[in-house]
């Protein structure tokens, strides 16, 4: 009898276990019960995608504290060929923790991924103004790390940390905004688009085609005539020389939607270096509004009306 399982997919993700990202990857459907892969950067997961090694991969994008995760848009901006299918909330909050028998007045270097190391500033520097900072790859490695070397005294690291590893909190909920979220992306290298929600986000990376008064303007306007709204712009430099800039947008919709599809081909007219990153369902599950101006029939009508001039059709 001929096995009809599916096959075992992998899944990349920033580790190593008990990360916010492993978190993020525990809520895409297609990935319970599968291999998951522990990467050491956002690159490598990607890398993983695009290689074939990986069916999909889970990456810090966004931060509702510091903004845009940098090396991951740098990332999807200079590695072609995958797609976003998907986006997941992680809510973050982070506990100091040592090594057993360490005390708070131990601590004099503490080790903490930069990202973290950000969010937990004001609490850090209020609690132990003294303090030196090593960087880490992670939140779980700064943990780890502590084992490893006698470099720090301490780290920052999610809240379930102590399940992987034997050691003390020192102190909870020591990030400096209890509502942060993280919001991750997950990737793959599929070209089928899912089906639109009604309540979608349409992510890409534009560039402007000249430096000059008003270049950005004329980009942005590709969204505002169409009554698209941007929740997302972020520019980053495209490194060739400077004044050069890429721009990471998110638009709410589907590219399927009439409004989102003319202003891609808005975009695409005014940006030769636009890169269409997918369009997939919003984590939030939030409804799109617009102007009724701006909806489907609409489009569809005033393209049959065009058509009608051209094909000499008797207007009625």
């Amino acid at each position: 009898m001929s096995d009809t399982r599916s096959p075992i997919r992998t899944y990349s993700y920033l580790g190593p276990q008990g990360t916010f990202t492993e978190a993020a990857l525990a809520q895409v459907p297609e990935a319970v019960g599968q291999n998951w892969r522990s990467v050491n950067n956002v690159g490598e997961a990607l890398d993983d995608v695009i290689s074939g090694r990986s069916d999909g991969a889970v990456i810090a994008i966004e931060n509702s504290i510091e903004g845009g995760v940098s090396v991951a848009q740098d990332a999807l901006a200079t590695m072609p060929g995958l797609r976003i299918v998907g986006e997941y909330l992680v809510s973050v909050n982070f506990v100091l923790v040592a090594k057993r028998g360490t005390t708070l007045d131990d601590v004099k270097v503490v080790n903490a991924h930069p990202v973290a190391y950000a969010q937990c500033h004001q609490w850090m520097d209020a609690t132990l103004p003294n303090h030196g900072h090593i960087p880490a790859t992670s939140n779980v490695a700064a943990a780890s790390a502590l084992f490893d070397n006698d470099l720090a005294d301490a780290a920052i690291a999610p809240p379930g940390i102590v399940a992987h590893y034997d050691l003390d909190v020192l102190a909870e909920n020591i990030g400096d905004n209890p509502n942060a979220v993280t919001r991750f992306l997950h990737v793959s290298r599929t070209t089928v688009l899912p089906a639109p929600t009604g309540a979608d986000k349409t992510s890409l990376i534009a560039e402007l085609p000249i430096d000059r008064a008003g270049a950005l303007l004329e980009l942005l306007e590709q969204f505002s005539t169409r009554g698209v709204n941007m929740s997302l712009i972020e520019s980053r430099p495209i490194g060739d020389e400077l004044g050069r800039y890429r721009f990471i947008i998110d638009a709410d919709g589907h590219i399927r939607d009439e409004r989102v599809a003319d202003a891609l081909l808005g975009v695409r007219r005014f940006s030769p270096g636009v890169m269409f990153l997918g369009s997939y369902p919003r984590a939030d599950k939030a409804s799109i509004t617009f102007d009724s101006k701006y909806s489907d029939e609409v489009f569809v009508e005033a393209r049959d009306w065009l058509r009608g001039i051209i094909t000499g059709e008797p207007e009625a």
